[in-house]
């Protein structure tokens, strides 16, 4: 018997999102909340057992299985995951992701971010979350990938109004006219957040996620944007993010000088409407071993 465990985390949106001459891509925004993802593989075990909600992780298994021509396995895969689905947390991301890295250590091998992408990208549109790091992805089609390096001290509040959206469908939107047009402040804000990890300035990485969460107002609408934003001021957080083709917002803060528990605390009595939130800190991406 063969096996491995990973986790992999979930994101708060991104910190940045629109395009790039063109071509679409996202400054990832991992966060410490996971999906955990546990494999076991076995010669002639014959059918693999997987969780019937996450057929997405199924399809990532089956294709690292046929990948390493290891068409005769069989086993079980297990998923257990504290990202709600359909609100931009890069659930999905998580769990393929998770499946990917956890099979390929089954298998007794280390498999690489860009090779994982790939294979993401064969089965949906992917997070960057799946690269160590925080980094530039082109999260539809790979043809974009920079490690803008490790985030400095910061926790993010998670905000979630309700709603959901189907990440798959969006991303088949034909928005292009749209992101044309915001592409001059979508790359104000990529050279702000850029800078800051950069330097390991929060406040430029707030600054600039939050000139994004404001451009992308014209791509996918949050009617309490003006509102979380204006209690962010409240509080002197850095800035807020948004999940670009997602529902939650965040609001950024800096881990030396900010109580994330009181925060949270304060805008959840500050905020009609929530449906939930939480408080977490911002991580790198890519696998974790359980």
């Amino acid at each position: 018997m063969m096996r491995a465990a990973v986790k992999m985390p979930g994101t708060c949106g991104e910190l940045v999102q629109g395009t790039l001459d063109g071509v679409p891509f996202h400054v990832s925004c991992p966060i410490g909340v996971y999906s955990t993802v546990e494999i076991e593989l076995a010669e002639g075990a014959g059918q693999l057992e997987c969780p019937a909600d996450s057929p997405k992780a199924w399809a990532a298994l089956r294709a690292m299985l046929t990948r390493q021509g290891c068409h005769g396995l069989g086993g079980r895969m297990a998923i257990s995951s504290a990202l709600p689905r359909g609100k931009g947390m890069a659930s999905s991301t998580a769990d393929v992701g998770g499946a990917i890295y956890a099979a390929g250590r089954a298998l007794g091998r280390e498999v690489e971010p860009r090779e994982a992408a790939r294979l993401a990208l064969e089965i949906e549109p992917s997070d960057g979350s799946l690269f160590p790091n925080i980094v530039l992805f082109d999260h539809r089609g790979g043809r974009l990938w920079e490690n803008l390096g490790p985030c400095p001290p910061m926790e993010v509040v998670v905000l979630d109004f309700g709603g959901a959206v189907d990440t798959v469908a969006f991303n088949h939107c034909d928005l292009s006219a749209l992101l044309r047009e915001t592409e001059p402040q979508v790359a104000e804000a990529l050279a702000l957040v850029r800078q800051g990890l950069a330097n390991g300035d929060p406040w430029l990485i707030g600054q600039g996620a939050t000139l994004s969460a404001l451009a992308n107002q014209r791509i996918l609408f949050k009617p309490q944007l003006a509102a979380v934003l204006e209690a962010a001021e409240e509080i002197d957080a850095l800035g807020v993010n948004v999940a670009h083709s997602g529902t939650v917002l965040g609001v950024l803060l800096d881990a030396r000088y900010h109580d994330a528990p009181e925060a949270c605390a304060w805008l959840e009595s500050r905020l009609a409407g929530l449906g939930f939130a939480l408080f977490c800190p911002l991580v790198g991406g890519g696998p974790v071993t359980v």
